[in-house]
């Protein structure tokens, strides 16, 4: 999982610069590479989930790695935007297997509130990536321009592959082996559906991710643009992606205590009114001082730490007979949301962060009614 991270957010100072040697006009534009990866992610996840069903998860895994490898040095080589996407998109594809399979072999191995203290302790590690990948991705772009980015990245999913290679046993027992057919998705797709649970977590899910990505692929405009800290962008993501390991490292304790639901109730109704809060106070307002915005995104991302692994255990709870088809349904539902509400709300952020939390407020709103249905559906 944190190949995909490192993916997202170490090109994330570069860019402007890459955005120039392609010739891109529309600044906004730059906010492509960053949604069109998680369209990949998206779409990816709905081939590589019904194939780890039937051939095993770590073999899939090595299809996904050598697609991500040869879309890498599509990206390197890109000379026009057209390009670019091109091999972003692929890059999500490919790495939509090691994204959604390691869900699925944490399913295979552990169920209930367990299984939620080992999703926070994957993600806790996923995010220690986001705080380190910015800042070496301006130290790469500054020293040996803006491919070695992509260089470092193949680097780093190689020493991976190895490590998954010598380490990680086949988790997929042969019982749970489904014969691979054309039907195996649709069949897959009836029965993810039966649960609402599954449904109601997952469409949770791509509101959350769709808040993250918003604030991903405008953060760089935000901070570099309308504050004009160029330098300082990646520190100022890195101690703000602290904030959400921080919360996930947290949750691996909290969870067993509490249970996923009840923390999941509580941090949902947090992001919901931090949201309203900023809203109500700087509607058709200048930007904040820097502290004062640093803080909101802070807990912001606080309680989307709390999330993260929670609403994503939640929804692949029931689903441990077809945990490959049921992590890829619910991976391909929640970033098909949230590419669209990343990319629109995104639009929007041009001289003021409003936009976003405006965004976030509508997101954290309907999360907290589709919590209310799910009691009263459970009542």
């Amino acid at each position: 999982m944190s190949i995909v991270a490192l993916s997202i957010d170490a090109i994330l100072p570069a860019l402007q610069p890459i955005g120039l040697s392609l010739g891109i006009v529309n600044p906004n534009d730059n906010q492509l590479l960053i949604t069109m990866i998680f369209l990949g992610l998206g779409f990816g996840q709905l081939i590589f989930g019904p194939i780890s069903d039937s051939f095993g998860r770590k073999p899939t895994i090595y299809i996904g790695f050598l697609i991500f490898v040869l879309a890498s040095f599509v990206c390197i080589y890109a000379t026009n935007i057209e390009t670019m996407i091109v091999g972003r998109i692929l890059q999500g594809i490919g790495l939509s297997a090691p994204r959604t399979l390691s869900i699925a072999m944490i399913r295979d191995t552990f169920e209930g509130d367990y299984m939620a203290k080992i999703m926070s302790f994957v993600v806790a590690i996923f995010i220690l990536v986001p705080i380190i990948a910015p800042s070496l991705g301006k130290l790469m772009l500054d020293n040996y321009g803006w491919e070695s980015i992509f260089f470092s990245q193949l680097l780093f999913g190689i020493l991976v592959m190895i490590w998954l290679w010598k380490r990680q046993p086949e988790t997929l027992k042969p019982e749970y082996k489904k014969k691979f057919k054309a039907s195996l998705f649709i069949s897959g797709t009836k029965e993810f559906v039966k649960y609402r649970s599954a449904v109601v977590f997952t469409l949770i899910s791509g509101l959350i991710t769709g808040s993250f990505m918003v604030f991903l692929s405008t953060s760089q405009h935000i901070f570099q643009v309308q504050y004009g800290l160029i330098e300082e962008f990646p520190y100022i993501f890195g101690a703000l992606a602290f904030s959400v390991g921080l919360a996930t490292f947290t949750n691996g304790t909290l969870v067993l205590r509490f249970g996923m639901r009840k923390l999941v109730n509580i941090f949902t109704i947090v992001f919901a009114l931090v949201s309203l809060i900023y809203v109500a106070i700087f509607f058709g307002e200048a930007n904040p001082s820097l502290p004062v915005l640093v803080s909101f995104f802070a807990v912001q991302f606080f309680a989307i730490g709390f999330l993260f692994g929670n609403v994503r255990s939640l929804a692949m709870q029931p689903l441990g007979h077809i945990a490959g088809i049921g992590a890829a349904i619910n991976g391909f539902v929640s970033t098909v949301m949230a590419v669209p509400i990343a990319t629109y709300i995104g639009g929007f952020v041009d001289t003021t962060a409003l936009p976003l939390f405006i965004g976030f407020s509508i997101c954290g709103l309907l999360s907290v009614i589709l919590l209310a249905y799910m009691r009263k559906a459970s009542s």
